[in-house]
Formats: C-alpha cells, sequence, structure tokens
C-alpha cells in the first residue's frame, strides 16, 4: 500500500476501534478522552497475524475494529481485502500479549 493509502486506513482502524469501545466499554471511551490525545502506534504485520490478533482482542473483550478495504478497481484487484486492525483503547499491559508480535511501522 502507498504511504497514503496506509493512512486512511489507520484512520479508519482508529476510529472504528474508538467508537466500538463507546459502545463496548463507555467507561474506557470516557477515560481515553479524559486525557487526551492518548497514545497511538501503528505496527505491521501479515494477515494471518492481523486475524489472530482481532480473534484475541475479541475473546479478551477489548475495544477493536478490523477494516476490511471495499476493493474499488484502483486498490487489491478490485476485492474485499484486510487492510489494518485497530485494537483499543486500551493500556500497553493489556493488549502487550497481542501486539508483541508486530514491529513498528
Amino acid at each position: 500500500m502507498s504511504p497514503g493509502k496506509i493512512a486512511s486506513q489507520a484512520g479508519h482502524a482508529y476510529l472504528q476501534s474508538f467508537l466500538s469501545a463507546q459502545q463496548l466499554r463507555p467507561d474506557v471511551a470516557a477515560a481515553y478522552q479524559s486525557d487526551p490525545p492518548g497514545t497511538k502506534v501503528c505496527l505491521h504485520g501479515n494477515l494471518n497475524a492481523i486475524i489472530r490478533a482481532a480473534e484475541r482482542a475479541l475473546a479478551d473483550g477489548i475495544p477493536h475494529y478490523l477494516v476490511v478495504d471495499s476493493g474499488c478497481p484502483d486498490f487489491f484487484d478490485g476485492q474485499p481485502t484486510v487492510t489494518a486492525l485497530g485494537i483499543g483503547p486500551a493500556t500497553k499491559e493489556q493488549i502487550q500479549h497481542i501486539t508483541s508480535r508486530f514491529n513498528l511501522l
């Protein structure tokens, strides 16, 4: 993906994960908002690792959002494609078991 496409997919992941937190864990979302701007970290990994991380976040009750690009003709040969995963808001301690396998982007 181009840097611009990566940035847009990360934006989708962040926003949707936060909105998920507002629904699933309003206390966590409120705490995150009370201490702006909060930390955001961009990591990268392969598709299988991203899917496993999403499954683990779900199992652990951690707010998250798996971004699936709609696959417009200009990207991914027009096929829907998993591009990003937003996790949190959460503390480092709450998600380190999920994110430690990934490298910084």
